[in-house]
């Protein structure tokens, strides 16, 4: 709705950003799938209220604890270098502090209520937003 589909460069030597703009949109992708199916494999989905039956520590969330939304904010911001309007990268940053606040007000208690103490050492040892540089294992 933002953008209308319209791509917003003046010319066609903006080629390589919209490249890079869609290697982004890509990389973004895979972590969303990927993680969807680790948590559908888990008897569950990633949509608030339908938990799975274990906590998912595998795949991308050995490294970060919500792939799903970074991957999303690279979506956003593969979007923005594709088409060309920059008021993308503000959303993206709106997306995020909605995306913060949700975890933090809803996402982690929840969690914690279900999973006690085993999402406690989770939480703990594997950071939310930036990720780890080697996979965290359950002890």
């Amino acid at each position: 709705m933002i953008t209308g589909w319209n791509v917003a460069y003046p010319s066609s030597s903006w080629r390589v950003v919209q490249a890079i703009g869609l290697a982004v949109i890509l990389l973004g992708l895979v972590p969303v799938v990927w993680t969807f199916v680790s948590f559908v494999r888990a008897g569950g989905t990633p949509i608030p209220g339908a938990f799975t039956q274990e906590l998912v520590v595998r795949g991308f969330n050995r490294y970060v604890r919500n792939p799903i939304y970074l991957g999303v904010l690279a979506i956003v911001v593969g979007e923005a270098f594709l088409l060309g309007p920059w008021e993308l990268l503000a959303y993206a940053a709106g997306v995020w502090l909605v995306a913060v606040w949700f975890v933090r007000v809803y996402e982690e208690p929840a969690l914690a209520a279900r999973f006690g103490a085993q999402y406690e050492s989770y939480r703990q040892a594997v950071p939310a937003w930036w990720p780890r540089s080697r996979p965290w294992q359950l002890p």
